[in-house]
């Protein structure tokens, strides 16, 4: 059993406009826009991150938005539901706060905790959960307070036809069964970084899902170096898993590999951070392009959709 997993890094989904998925997560869910980039393998494209204050592994969502993509499919093989943790107390501030910008899906209900679900402007599926003590630092911006602010990940959901193989992965990878129930078998991975859980929904009669904007195209697992990533891969790969090499993606390495059940894992560092290419003052705020493509840099700027006015 590997021992270098410490929960959630990041998680990368798709989206249809560039402009309202920025307006979002930074306005409406209040969390910061730590990167401003493009996509490695799709330059005409933004990736954008949003997290905390400083992008800390386990609080950051990042977005590949395509423009005018058709929606996903919900189904099987793929991550139903991304949680973030909030304060315990908050989720009456975060129901009027989403029902006044018009969100929809918002539906309160328990699995051991007070949840409120809601959908992402391209149907993505999101809960909040109240959790007690959850003293990861937090941003705080356009009206949403300390009290109130999202700490980050609290859990991931994914809807599989089968959990048995990929809750063995799990488990290899050194997440324990906490409890089930309800057709979902929540995993926690003891000593992490605050956002441990991965749940695994049971849903054998569901269609498989189909990526568009609103899918999850993939989440990423935290280790602290290179040196432990390595270990990791390792592992997998004498497992019998096919790992890609290691991938620098500028402000973390990564690994991918695809699980059993279909959902695309990634292994990615905490290291060198999102403050390696502009000070913390000032992150999210400059695009930064990788190095291959700094000499698209002019095209880029004119095609690229602006953010803000």
């Amino acid at each position: 059993m590997l021992t270098q997993i410490k929960g959630l890094h990041h998680v990368t989904s798709m989206a249809a406009d560039a402009r309202t998925n920025n307006q979002f997560f930074t306005d409406t869910l209040g969390l910061r826009r730590v990167k401003k980039t493009v996509n490695f393998d799709s330059p005409d494209v933004y990736h954008l991150y949003y997290g905390d204050e400083t992008g800390a592994p386990g609080t950051v969502m990042t977005y590949f938005p395509f423009p005018d993509m058709g929606r996903g499919r919900p189904g099987t093989g793929e991550i139903g539901t991304t949680v973030f943790s909030v304060p315990e107390g908050s989720l009456g501030f975060w129901n009027d706060r989403l029902s006044k910008r018009g969100v929809t899906g918002l539906k309160a209900e328990t699995f051991g905790e007070k949840r409120l679900n809601f959908a992402g402007p391209d149907g993505d599926g999101f809960a909040l959960v109240e959790v007690r003590d959850d003293n990861r630092p937090v941003w705080t911006a356009n009206g949403v307070s300390k009290d109130h602010a999202i700490r980050g990940f609290h859990s991931v959901a994914m809807r599989l036809r089968d959990e048995g193989a990929t809750a063995e992965l799990l488990k290899f990878m050194g997440y324990k069964t906490l409890e089930s129930r309800d057709g979902v078998t929540r995993l926690i991975v003891p000593g992490g970084n605050g956002a441990g859980i991965v749940d695994l929904e049971t849903m054998p009669t569901i269609q498989r899902g189909l990526q568009g904007a609103g899918s999850v195209h993939h989440v990423a697992f935290s280790v602290e170096n290179r040196e432990k990533q390595l270990d990791v891969r390792k592992a997998l790969m004498d497992t019998g898993y096919h790992v890609t090499p290691v991938i620098d993606r500028d402000y973390f390495w990564a690994i991918y590999f695809r699980t059993p059940g279909g959902v695309l894992f990634e292994i990615a560092t905490n290291e060198p951070g999102f403050d390696r290419d502009e000070d913390t003052a000032h992150l999210g705020e400059a695009l930064k392009l990788p190095q291959q493509h700094k000499h698209l840099r002019p095209i880029l700027e004119q095609h690229l959709q602006k953010l803000e006015d």
